[in-house]
């Protein structure tokens, strides 16, 4: 980001317009996509929105102004947020064909491409690399990523609904699993902007140590993800998710409650582990006979989750202004009791195994 904001020679505020651009992008395209992923079906959205990211990753670095910087970031953010709907979508039919549930381990494989992209991106910054060449390289590789799973996605036919689909409301029985997914992702949201000021500045751990809160968090969330499949089939969705909210609730709570830094890196650690779980199922759910196409519902409840995640941080930022930091962090335990009490709608089928 720094490189990129100097090439620009634009101002932190313009940098954080660039950022809502990211945002404004995909919210925007999610429903697109989900209508498209529904007549269409997944396998022909999923490898557009890839070919979309390809082309547009290097656009923001190549930006030698304001106004470049904010379009290329948009447009990022469209095929980034497109791209998220269709691959679920396309991951919800995997599943029901497989006859078992896989989805936590595909988002513990998102986990870990998250670790590992901004890993290289530090070590890369680090070196100095220039980021336009960074960017080309990393979307170079990323399209023959594309070429050798375009191989094995199921037919172009697999999840395409009528021809006759069209945008719409979603159904009432959705709305629950997007509110569960906007408190969930509310808390993520919270986890990776304020975990890091949580503990180095009520806290007062340095710069270093502050960052391993969200590291904790990230690396507890994609071993979860590991596992979660085996823990759906052998408790259950619902228990599954309320007992992940739970560990969330009282791994943070007890840690704001303590006040200290090792006991914050363990708690926003259980945060990332308890919510791990919640993400993968409520799309599970979204993708399982509410009357419309897997895409188009899952459409509805990322983009509502997607919202949870933009607002929370300014939110819980407000409210530090008005109070304090750690009594701010309250409301991500009130997001995560509310995926407690919700839990219940999480209920639905899981695959049988073959």
């Amino acid at each position: 980001m720094p490189a990129l904001q100097d090439r620009a020679g634009v101002s932190t505020a313009t940098l954080g317009l660039a950022l809502a651009g990211l945002a404004a992008g995909a919210l925007v395209a999610m429903p697109i996509s989900g209508w498209r992923t529904a007549r269409a079906g997944s396998r022909r959205t999923t490898l557009f929105c890839a070919t979309a990211i390809d082309i547009a990753l290097p656009v923001p670095a190549l930006a030698t102004s304001a106004v470049g910087l904010i379009i290329g970031a948009t447009v990022l953010g469209a095929a980034n947020g497109a791209i998220d709907v269709a691959m679920n979508a396309h991951g919800v039919e995997v599943e029901r064909r497989l006859r078992r549930p896989v989805l936590s381990s595909l988002h513990a494989a998102f986990s870990a491409g998250g670790l590992a992209g901004a890993g290289l991106g530090a070590l890369v910054a680090g070196a100095g690399v220039d980021v336009r060449i960074h960017f080309a390289l990393i979307s170079l590789v990323l399209a023959g990523a594309t070429v050798v799973a375009a191989r094995r996605l199921l037919p172009a036919d697999a999840d395409a609904a009528p021809p006759d689909v069209s945008l719409a409301l979603p159904p009432r029985s959705l709305w629950p699993l997007g509110l569960i997914a906007f408190c969930s992702l509310l808390a993520e949201g919270a986890a990776a902007d304020w975990s890091a000021v949580y503990l180095h500045g009520p806290l007062g751990a340095g710069a270093g140590t502050a960052a391993l809160g969200f590291t904790g968090f990230s690396v507890a969330m994609m071993i979860s993800r590991l596992f979660g499949d085996r823990l759906a089939t052998r408790i259950g969705p619902v228990r599954l998710v309320r007992g992940g909210a739970l560990v969330a609730t009282i791994g943070l709570g007890a840690a704001l409650l303590n006040g200290e830094v090792v006991p914050g890196i363990v708690g926003f650690a259980c945060l990332g582990a308890g919510l791990a779980v919640v993400v993968p199922t409520v799309f599970r759910a979204a993708g399982s006979g509410h009357g419309v196409a897997p895409g188009a519902a899952l459409a509805a409840v990322t983009t509502t989750g997607y919202t949870g995640f933009l607002a929370g941080p300014p939110v819980i930022g407000a409210i530090a202004g008005a109070t304090s930091l750690p009594a701010a962090l309250a409301l991500v335990l009130a997001a995560t009791l509310t995926v407690a009490a919700l839990a219940g709608r999480v209920a639905s089928p899981l695959p049988a195994a073959a």
